[in-house]
Formats: C-alpha cells, structure tokens, sequence
C-alpha cells in the first residue's frame, strides 16, 4: 500500500487489524500434478476497464455543478429564474447528497456497486441532456436533480469499488480517483463558458455538452456489469459487529456533523455563486470561470497534503484555524476589492474550501473501530448535507433583496466563525467510543 493511504490506516487503529482479512490476497494453492487449481481473480483486462471507469466517473462527479455556476446569469434570464429560485437551484446539490447518498449503500447490497454506479453515470447523462431542452424553471429543477443523484450515489460508493477491486493499490487509486474529481471540477469551471462562447453563445449547448463526456462514462462500466466474477460487492465493514454506540450522545459526533455541514455550505455557496460575484463587479464571465477552476484546482495538492499532516497531530484545531482564517481573508477581499485581488481571493477561498479532506481524515481518527467509523462517517455526513442546504438558498435571497453582495459576504464570513468553533471540538484527541 503507497504512502498516501497509510496516514488513513494509522488514524483508524484497530478498524484497519479488524479489516485487513478482507483484503488480504488469498494463500496461493500448492502446484503440482495433483494440486487444485487456484482460483482465478478478475481479468487484468477487467481491472484495466474498471480503473477507466472510475476515472471518468470521477470526472462527471461535479461537472454538473460547476458549469452551471459559470452560466448562472446566463441561465437565470433564459428561464426567468428569480434570484430566490437561482438560490434553490444552488441548495439542490446538498439535498440530493443528502438524500440519495443514504441510499447508495443498500442499493450496492443488491445489485452490486458497479451496476449503481453505472447507472448513476446514465442517470447523469440523462439529466444533462435533459435540462437544456426544457423551457421551464421546474423542469430544470427536475432535470438537474436527476443528474445530482446519479452523482450522490457514484460519490458515495467510489471509495467502496476501490476497495474491492483493488485491494493492494487503494492508496494509489484512491489518488487517481481524487485528483480525477478535483480535475473534472475545474475543467468545468474554466472551459464551460468558452466553450459555450464557440457552440454559438447558447447556454444550453454549453450544459448540455458535457452529457457526451458522462455518456463516455457509462461504456467501462458495461462489461463490469456483466462479468459476474468480480469482488464481493458489500460494502465496507457489511458484516462487522457494531458496537452498541448511541453516536447522537456523542459531542464529538455532532461537531464533525456541524463542521461537515458549514464546510459544505461554503464549498456549495463558492462554486454556485462565486462567478457571479466576480462578474458583477465587473470581471468578465470567461475569467469568472478561471477563477473558480483555481479555488477548485487547490484541492488536488491539498488534498494529499492536509490528512497526511492531520493524521501526525493529536488535535486538529490549529489546522481548522488556519483554512478558517484564509477563508476569512478571502470573504474580507471579496467584500473590499472583489475584481482588484480577484486572484489572490480565489487561492485563499480555495485553501479555505479544502476543509473537506480535513473533515474525512478526523471522522477516520474519531473512532477506535471500523464499524465505529462507518456510522460516525454516516451520520457526520448526513447531517452535514442536511444543514449546508439552507446556505446556498439563503445567498441567493439576499442577493435579490439587497442587490448587492455586502451582506451575503458578510453572512458567508459569519458563518466561517462557528465553523471554526466546532472545528476545534471536532479537532480535540477524544473517541465516539470514549463519549457514548
């Protein structure tokens, strides 16, 4: 196992011992003329398509989100959509993870994770052709949830393909599968409206091009489907002995929970409004686009950087301070001298942003046992999406009923406060186990 996971297995402690034998490789069987032949694993072939897979479904992860984010303006006059509705529109995405996220692991226990994931790429494909053909705000409510929860289900059980089909690289592909994501977000970002400037200046050709790229997706995963050869398709720590924890007793518990969820509501408000703060104070909407691409490209080095770090530090509050005071700089800039600092403000909301990683590694570090870390990752994560919905909803009211952007900034560095707070609860070297 490469370096980068091994961070992971120190943090989880007795959860890796108690998970090892299921990714052992299995004892080789004695050769000779009257030995039983072993058992033959999956194709080289197979594990070739599936690491493709998991590669372009990394990519049409956020793709859906982002694009939307550069073409907001253009796509709010289209549809006569109200600033509270754009607002809506932007709360979507938590909603949908929130929602459809909880049922990806029951539907994996049924049909295997590579047939979910396969139709979470069809169900994204078909969400992205569909909603630039409707001429309505609710359809396009509707085409857009379709697509987010294909993406809540392939979100949820990447991490769980990784496992099974590559059980001596999760390290590695784990990266791949990463910096896949992140490149997908700011390719997004950054091409969408240039893109859409040489198909014409329609913004529905503009979303619905990335359809091609998610129909791409669904093609590896077609054989995968069909080979029934492949891995156990449990999930992660199906099986195991849960210790009898009440995790809502738990104050570690609920402050990763209210962590998770601030920090989502910041990377959720960043990647639906961020372009349009920046066009309205006068930078053009193709440089809008860079701009976020840059915030989103900070999490393919972090990323790889912050859980190694965290996971060497019993407490990780200083770290939860540090992405909380660039985030303060950032909204502060933003407020200030949005179009004079445009560049500096987007690396510093991008730091702040990786906060994301931060929160998986100290939900790993939470608990003394896997099945201790799979229910504190379940609830941190579901009530995390469930309270960064208002968020997004909330910019785009204020936006309308103020007509500027002091006071939604002023409310976006507000609620940078308290997630600080409960940040450094979450950061403190205590268990789940020790408090329930």
């Amino acid at each position: 196992m490469s370096d980068e996971n091994q961070p992971q297995t120190r943090a989880l402690g007795p959860a890796a011992t108690a998970e090892a034998p299921m990714d052992s490789p299995a004892p080789r069987a004695p050769r000779g003329p009257g030995a039983a032949r072993p058992a033959s694993g999956p194709a080289p072939w197979l594990l070739r398509l599936v690491a493709v897979g998991l590669v372009l479904t990394a990519l049409n992860l956020r793709p859906a989100i982002t694009s939307l984010g550069s073409l907001l303006e253009e796509v709010r006059d289209g549809l006569h959509m109200s600033g509270s509705v754009a607002g809506v529109l932007t709360s979507v995405p938590p909603l949908c993870f929130a929602v459809f996220g909880i049922m990806a692991p029951r539907l994996a226990r049924r049909f295997g994770p590579g047939a979910v994931v396969c139709a979470g790429m069809i169900a994204i494909t078909a969400g992205l052709v569909i909603r630039p053909l409707v001429g309505g705000t609710a359809g396009f409510l509707a085409a857009s949830a379709l697509a987010l929860m294909g993406i809540a289900v392939s979100n949820v059980l990447m991490p769980v393909i990784v496992k099974h089909w590559f059980p001596d690289r999760v390290g590695s592909m784990t990266g791949l599968y990463s910096m896949a994501l992140a490149l997908g977000t700011s390719l997004a970002a950054a091409v969408t409206v240039p893109m859409t400037s040489a198909l014409g200046g329609s913004w529905r050709l503009g979303l619905g091009v990335w359809a091609v790229l998610a129909a791409a997706a669904i093609l590896p995963w077609l054989p995968v489907v069909r080979d029934r050869r492949g891995p156990s398709a449990r999930p992660a720590g199906h099986g195991q002995d849960a210790p009898a924890l009440r995790i809502t007793r738990s104050r570690t518990a609920w402050a990763l929970a209210c962590f998770f969820g601030l920090q989502a509501t910041a990377a959720y408000i960043t990647m639906g409004w961020m372009p349009q703060i920046f066009r309205d104070a006068g930078v053009s909407a193709g440089t809008a686009g860079v701009l976020l691409a840059v915030t989103m490209a900070m999490g393919v080095p972090l990323a790889f950087v912050i859980p190694r770090v965290a996971s060497r530090m019993r407490n990780q509050g200083p770290i939860v301070l540090f992405l909380g005071s660039c985030g303060l700089v950032g909204y502060a800039g933003l407020y200030l001298a949005p179009a004079g600092g445009a560049w500096a403000w987007a690396l510093l909301l991008g730091i702040s942003n990786c906060s994301f990683p931060l929160a998986l590694t100290m939900i790993g570090m939470r608990s003394r046992t896997g099945a201790g870390v799979v229910r504190l990752s379940a609830f941190a994560q579901s009530v995390g999406y469930l309270i960064s919905i208002p968020g997004p909803l909330l910019i785009g009211v204020l936006y309308q009923h103020t007509g500027g952007w002091e006071v939604p900034i002023a409310l976006m560095a507000g609620l940078m406060v308290p997630q600080m707070a409960v940040g450094v609860l979450a950061g403190r070297a205590r268990t789940i186990e020790d408090e329930c």
